[in-house]
């Protein structure tokens, strides 16, 4: 006996793809925290370095050559918000191996808050079950860098 009153509904078939723009040969290499803070550079707008805080995430691949910077957040001139979601979301799509973050503190200060390294902590942790490594995580200021990995803190 056959049962008509199941109705199996219709779904959106997913797919996963990925398209590079630029040949893998062509991609940056970053292999020290200078390196990472010079490409960062180059993708923030210096006009607000020193006027609001923005968090960038740097995608790479497994030969720590750059696939994308991705904008996270924009916020006030005393913070803005990371959300981990997003970080992971944009490395999962990009299919980074490891990420490097990035901030920038407008008040020139490049000494971590207690909240920088809980975040920092949290991320690495997510990043682990993901197998997505974070590498490194930069304080930027119009003049110089903190790297948490240069200073022990990775």
């Amino acid at each position: 006996m056959e049962n008509t009153d199941f109705i199996i509904p219709q779904v959106a078939e997913i797919k996963l793809t990925y398209s590079l723009l630029v040949k893998p040969s062509k991609l940056p290499k970053v292999a020290a925290s200078r390196q990472a803070k010079e490409f960062f550079f180059q993708n923030w707008d210096l006009d607000k370095i020193e006027f609001v805080e923005q968090f960038k995430v740097m995608m790479l691949n497994r030969a720590s050559k750059v696939l994308g910077i991705l904008e996270i957040s924009s916020g006030s001139s005393s913070g803005t918000v990371a959300d981990p979601k997003l970080i992971f979301a944009g490395a999962l799509k990009a299919n980074a191996c490891s990420i490097i973050l990035a901030h920038n503190h407008p008040s020139g200060n490049l000494k971590p808050s207690q909240a920088d390294i809980d975040l920092t902590r949290k991320l690495r942790e997510g990043g682990k079950f993901l197998e997505i490594a974070v590498l490194d995580h930069l304080i930027l200021t119009s003049e110089s860098y903190y790297s948490f990995t240069d200073e022990g803190l990775m």
